[in-house]
């Protein structure tokens, strides 16, 4: 209704506008690491611009990111998406056609979940290391207990700044994101989805010390970010997140999604469980995936262990059933129903029944 009411008021100034202002305000407080925002169409523009403000900041050209992490489809992102075959940490492997060979040099790859790695390799590359770039929750895999927390010393202690990738997580473990939810503020994080309210929109926020770089009147021109996009802020899509980001803000919202979600985990481990079937149900309540394994997941290669054909099977059943999963995770919504959440479970005990002999 935001968005229609604003469509017939006028789609896009390629300008600042009120809505568009009004949203970044929102997001300055909630998110712990806002004290400036820019904003773009994709999640993929908010890393690579993400990724350029803090090497314009630091005056250096490599980025750290970590196995399995997804920033996106840019040609930095794409390494180490979703590897094959093993590498050989620090050296990325492309996940995609057409990347130039010269930008795996500006890239090194760290196990997540390891923070003594990531240490060793801050120390050895910190004076050409422009950022490390992160998913707190990692796909399905939640950051292991302290983690984050050894992230960001490890980076403060190097000089190094630390951006979150919240396209994902933000707004949706806590109003304020991963940041909140685990405690941990980085330097720059990304934030997408629910700051569109399911319009193109994305946006860069951080310190006012990075951020300032896209100012050209700050920096000077040697060092000045330039970032244009004719949507970008859109008033259409800050209607909608502003009016999404109230619905969010309601008391007792995320109570409510994560009660939901860790119904949901529990009915599915132990649905599977006494149906003898190893698999693991992991993340957090809010988004959560289950992996055909008898490993724990703690990382990108504990993913790889899953058995690939049973999930093919299972999410084939969930269809024929009326659930629509996919290839991705569970995502909790406050517009999931009671009744929604019993034909859930019913589903999974009706296919995981079909999966054993």
């Amino acid at each position: 209704e935001a968005a229609q009411l604003q469509i017939a008021k006028g789609t896009t100034f390629f300008a600042n506008n009120r809505l568009g202002i009004e949203l970044a305000e929102a997001i300055v407080e909630a998110v712990p690491c806002a004290e400036q925002v820019r904003f773009v169409s994709s999640g993929t523009e908010a890393d690579l611009y993400a990724m350029r403000a803090a090497r314009a900041y630091t005056r250096r050209d490599k980025i750290l990111k970590f196995e399995g992490g997804y920033h996106g489809m840019s040609d930095y992102s794409l390494m180490s998406l979703a590897p094959k075959r093993s590498g050989n940490f620090p050296a990325p492997v492309p996940d995609s056609a057409g990347i130039p060979k010269s930008v795996r040099d500006d890239m090194i790859i760290a196990p997540f979940n390891d923070a003594e790695a990531v240490a060793g390799l801050v120390k050895e590359h910190k004076d050409e290391l422009a950022g490390v770039i992160v998913e707190p929750f990692q796909r399905i895999i939640p950051p292991a207990p302290g983690f984050l927390d050894k992230l960001r010393k490890i980076t403060a202690e190097n000089g190094v700044p630390l951006i979150f990738d919240e396209v994902v997580t933000g707004f949706r473990l806590a109003y304020g994101g991963a940041q909140e939810y685990y405690g941990v503020v980085p330097d720059l994080c990304t934030l997408g989805k629910v700051i569109g309210g399911g319009f193109p929109l994305a946006a860069i926020a951080g310190r006012e010390e990075i951020m300032a770089h896209f100012d050209k009147s700050k920096v000077g021109d040697e060092n000045y970010l330039v970032q244009i996009g004719t949507l970008s802020g859109n008033p259409v899509a800050a209607a909608a997140g502003l009016a999404t980001m109230a619905i969010l803000k309601r008391p007792g919202a995320y109570d409510r999604i994560h009660a939901t979600g860790r119904e949901l985990m529990g009915a599915l481990r132990g649905l599977l469980q006494r149906a003898g079937i190893a698999a693991q149900v992991t993340g957090e309540p809010p988004l959560f995936d289950v992996v055909f394994t008898e490993q724990p997941i703690r990382d990108y290669r504990a993913t790889l262990t899953g058995d690939a054909d049973m999930m093919r099977r299972f999410n084939a059943l969930l269809r024929e059933r009326g659930i629509l999963k996919g290839e991705s995770k569970y995502y909790i919504s406050l517009a999931h129903t009671d009744q929604d959440i019993k034909d859930t479970i019913a589903a999974w005990e009706s296919a995981i029944a079909e999966l054993t002999p």
